[in-house]
């Protein structure tokens, strides 16, 4: 008889989409991409207050924290539970090659987005060559 899928590997599918992995947790999901010469970073944050979120920057390593509290009161009965709840955060190391004193955030409908701007000390910039063959040599006369 052939097994067609494996329960073991089912309870680490489930495991893996409701508790997240250390590469994609599933609280802070993220995406990030190069956009002109900026560096823009996006949360989904559905259902967080803009309040709890936190934003720091310590030694290149940016950190974001969340906190989404539990919906129900004392005396409600959850039936079910899905939505990850409590404190998240996440950390992104940032490249000598941005500038991590110049970022900015966005909160909006539930998406956290950080621009964070190129330093100019990465920027391309074209070197000018100086050559002995357009210098003239001063004759006395």
């Amino acid at each position: 008889m052939l097994m067609r899928t494996d329960p073991f590997r089912e309870l680490d599918r489930l495991a893996q989409q409701v508790l997240g992995t250390t590469a994609r947790p599933a609280a802070m999901p993220m995406d990030a991409w190069h956009e002109g010469e900026e560096f823009v970073v996006a949360f989904d944050l559905p259902g967080v207050d803009v309040d709890s979120v936190d934003i720091d920057v310590e030694r290149n390593v940016l950190t974001v924290r969340a906190e989404r509290p539990a919906p129900a009161g004392e005396n409600t009965e959850l039936i079910a539970a899905e939505r990850p709840r409590g404190v998240f955060s996440r950390q992104l190391i940032l490249g000598d090659a941005l500038d991590a004193d110049a970022v900015k955030a966005r909160y909006d409908a539930g998406v956290l987005t950080l621009r964070i701007p190129v330093a100019e000390k990465a920027k391309p910039r074209r070197i000018e060559i100086d050559s002995g063959a357009s210098r003239r040599p001063e004759i006395n006369a």
